[in-house]
């Protein structure tokens, strides 16, 4: 079966950086939110930073899944799922961090 142009070019990322395909998945997502939290929404507590690290994952696995299908017959769905979880849950993490800090926060939150 024959490799497709998506799928040979990860592969080549993965070799000339020697990251494992997890670790490139959380890199993206980070590069993902902290571009558009800091360049075009100037604020890691904006949810358009989060649903553009989505969107990247999601599209980024529909691409994954027509290639399962045509090379393996069917989808790879939970690797899917793997994948969007490895690039979303870091970029979710900071966002509820920067969104919600002050709830975690000072005493003067608290009047004390």
């Amino acid at each position: 079966m024959e490799t497709s142009l998506v799928q040979s070019t990860k592969l080549a990322i993965i070799a000339d950086t020697g990251l494992s395909k997890d670790a490139l998945h959380i890199y993206v997502g980070l590069s993902v939110y902290l571009l558009v939290a800091l360049v075009v929404t100037k604020s890691m507590r904006s949810m358009w930073s989060v649903g553009a690290v989505l969107a990247v994952a999601c599209a980024g696995e529909v691409v994954d899944m027509i290639d399962d299908i045509r090379s393996l017959g069917h989808w790879r769905w939970g690797a899917s799922v793997h994948d969007i979880v490895n690039t979303a849950v870091w970029p979710t993490a900071l966002f509820l961090l920067a969104r919600y800090w002050r709830l975690l926060g000072t005493r003067r939150d608290y009047g004390a």
